[in-house]
């Protein structure tokens, strides 16, 4: 099975050009090491899906999974987020951070494509 493995670089904080892919946070990338490492050494990582549902029409879901033939695998240092290819054309240019803080804890997507969402965050349109 293969799956497409492209770079998730950095945020760099300015948009020269066209957005591509999912750029991942520090945060991010440690976090999705520290789920996805396991003993049999399997190449899993965050599989972010976007599903109809929610107030807004649309919802974020993810899990560990391993990549199947037709994904979008984008990795930096070898932290991975795994994409179906209905999911990219609503994820592209989205950058994924994790956040751990007194009111917070959890990963968040800033995707530049979102048009509207509801009030509990969880749910959007694009």
């Amino acid at each position: 099975m293969s799956a497409a493995t492209e770079s998730a670089g950095e945020h760099s904080g300015g948009n020269a050009g066209p957005r591509r892919g999912i750029t991942l946070s520090d945060g991010a990338v440690a976090k999705i090491l520290a789920l996805a490492t396991d003993a049999a050494g399997a190449e899993r990582g965050l599989r972010i899906k976007v599903v109809g549902g929610g107030c807004s029409g649309l919802s974020y879901k993810m899990d560990l999974d391993e990549s199947r033939q037709g994904d979008r695998v984008f990795e930096r240092d070898g932290a991975r987020v795994i994409v179906d290819r209905k999911s990219f054309l609503y994820l592209n240019g989205t950058e994924l951070d994790y956040a751990d803080d007194l009111m917070h804890a959890g990963f968040n997507l800033v995707n530049p494509n979102v048009k509207r969402s509801c009030g509990c965050g969880a749910s959007v349109g694009v």
